[in-house]
């Protein structure tokens, strides 16, 4: 609360002056005319325009619509807009809307939100009719309908332009597909949303994607940047700084500081920045957590026909940092001093955090199985990236586990691989999978699923190459080709880094609220707060706070209900 005050005052000022420098001005029929698109609407009309529309007063850098913005037509009466998306996490300018010029005209003809955003370039006076007037408008002068839709058809057009102009990866990346390093920088690309271009050592036209010379085998894995920048075998953390990634704090103290950017982590910095905590949030490898590996969550409210976890991670990553929450990747925790309320970062940052989140959420369980050590990386993997997917082309791939992570998988997969076999031990999916997942998955005629089974083995010389499963608890082995196992048996917390001030159970979840007091962790003389843990002023939210509930759309209420008790926190330490 005593860095982020200042920048609200700050821009309310900014607003201040903006107002005063347009002389407190009022939304005119005059103003409105001036706009060609008005220009035959009758008076009565304009009238209602003038007492209806919305008149923005925008300073250099507000934004009179941000990117998934409800839909609405705008009109630049005074200044200069900018016309702005994020592609691979790099901004792009795409055009500029001057006086007398509109915009929204494509979100009205598709009845959709925003694709791109708007933003004054300076200081700049905008018009706002919302849909519901537009229609009325429409409905008046039927010419204007004609006149928006060939606005939008023209400017589709040259989105479409755009999107035909081939873009250069950020990154080139050479190394083989059994390469562990080659695998953990892959991943590490596709879950930060950078582009990239990954040439296998065999591939048949390796010559002209590589830019330079052909890098030799003991370089690899070896990545060219956009800039020309040429590395071999590097470790993220470089990586991620070269790439223009956040991974050291901007300050040394803060009012909150987030551990973990899952969906939990990213909720509380959304709603921390926004409400003027000054936040960070610490990953340690990229924001969306767990849940950023699932190829679809069908059942998130507000998203009609799914959305994949690395989207919803995209999302929210853009609406924290755009409401001022710093995210820094590759950076775990060493050591937290609870008394001090500092917290000592891998490679010797240090920094004061007035209260803390834990939102670590939880890692996939290992299977104890002859042959999985040998094989992680080359063949074996616990969970499932969507990266992975173009790797089981044409392959037979089994997936472990008949919860809905597999689900989920199995359905993405099936759309690359030749077959996908889901491996479980139960006698009935119904019994740990979603019902919509089930009956999506029976029709898929590439999906099959093997009940009472399980891996016991797993063969191969430099990769995986073949499994043994068997069916029923003394039943046949068989052998399998396979192309990739995919294992989602469960996960557990991982929190035995935490210290041992903070309480947990025997498995590592967090105890916060009544199970803190039962547990004979509380010696303070008010109660703890629901997401309160046994030291005052940390908190967790999430799957790694003990609870029966492992939703996303739990995390994300959680990670909002957690910021509510950090202001209540903050305020009785001020008392």
């Amino acid at each position: 609360m005593f860095v982020r005050r200042a920048d609200n005052s700050k821009r309310r000022r900014s607003s201040l002056t903006s107002l005063a420098c347009f002389d407190d001005a009022m939304l005119t029929i005059d103003d409105i005319r001036a706009i060609p698109l008005f220009s035959t609407v009758s008076e009565n009309e304009l009238e209602h325009l003038a007492k209806t529309s919305a008149d923005l007063h925008l300073c250099a850098g507000e934004y009179a619509v941000h990117e998934g913005g409800e839909r609405a037509l705008y009109a630049v009466l005074n200044g200069r807009i900018e016309v702005v998306r994020a592609y691979d996490g790099i901004e792009r300018t795409l055009g500029w809307r001057l006086p007398g010029t509109i915009f929204g005209e494509i979100p009205l003809a598709l009845s959709s939100p925003f694709l791109i955003a708007y933003r004054a370039a300076e200081q700049s006076r905008v018009m706002r009719v919302d849909t519901q007037r537009y229609y009325a408008l429409v409905a008046a002068s039927p010419e204007i309908a004609f006149k928006i839709g060939a606005l939008a058809r023209e400017r589709i057009g040259n989105l479409e332009g755009i999107a035909a102009e081939p873009r250069k990866p950020r990154v080139t990346m050479v190394g083989s597909r059994w390469d562990t390093a080659c695998t953990a920088l892959r991943q590490f690309l596709a879950r930060n949303q950078i582009s990239y271009d990954w040439i296998t050592p065999d591939a048949p036209d390796r010559s002209t994607r590589w830019p330079g010379t052909w890098p030799s085998e003991s370089d690899w894995p070896a990545l060219w940047l956009a800039d020309g920048t040429v590395l071999t075998r590097p470790a993220t953390r470089k990586l991620a700084e070269l790439l223009g990634l956040q991974t050291r704090p901007r300050r040394t103290e803060y009012d909150t500081m987030i551990i973990g950017g899952g969906p939990a982590g990213l909720a509380a910095a959304v709603y921390g920045a926004s409400e003027g905590l000054c936040t960070v949030v610490l990953e340690r490898e990229a924001p969306g957590g767990q849940a950023g590996t699932s190829s679809r969550i069908e059942n998130y409210l507000g998203f009609p026909n799914g959305v994949s976890g690395d989207e919803l991670a995209s999302r929210a990553l853009r609406q924290a940092t755009r409401l001022g929450a710093e995210i820094l990747v590759t950076r775990s925790v060493a050591r937290i001093d609870v008394d001090a309320r500092c917290v000592h970062l891998d490679g010797g940052d240090v920094f004061r955090a007035r209260t803390i989140i834990l939102a670590t959420g939880v890692a996939w369980r290992h299977l104890e199985i002859e042959g999985f050590d040998r094989f992680i990386g080359k063949g074996i993997y616990y969970g499932a990236s969507r990266s992975e997917a173009n790797a089981t082309h044409g392959l037979d791939i089994y997936l472990i586990g008949g919860g809905n992570s597999a689900g989920q998988a199995a359905l993405y997969f099936s759309n690359h691989a030749r077959t996908v076999t889901l491996v479980v031990r139960g006698d009935s999916l119904e019994k740990s999978m979603s019902r919509y997942l089930v009956e999506q998955l029976r029709g898929k005629s590439n999906v099959v699923t093997q009940l009472q089974s399980e891996v016991i083995c797993a063969h191969g010389d430099i990769h995986l190459t073949a499994i043994d499963v068997r069916v029923g608890l003394h039943g046949e082995v068989r052998r399998h080709d396979c192309g990739g196992l995919f294992v989602f048996i469960g996960a557990d917390a991982e929190t035995e880094w935490l210290p041992a001030e903070i309480a947990r159970d025997e498995r590592g979840y967090v105890l916060t609220g009544d199970d803190v007091v039962k547990a004979g962790r509380w010696i303070h003389n008010r109660d703890p707060y629901l997401l309160e843990s046994s030291v005052p002023g940390v908190f967790a939210c999430g799957d790694v706070r003990l609870s029966p509930v492992k939703r996303v759309a739990s995390a994300v209420g959680e990670g909002s209900m957690a910021i509510a008790f950090v202001h209540k926190y903050l305020q009785c330490s001020a008392r």
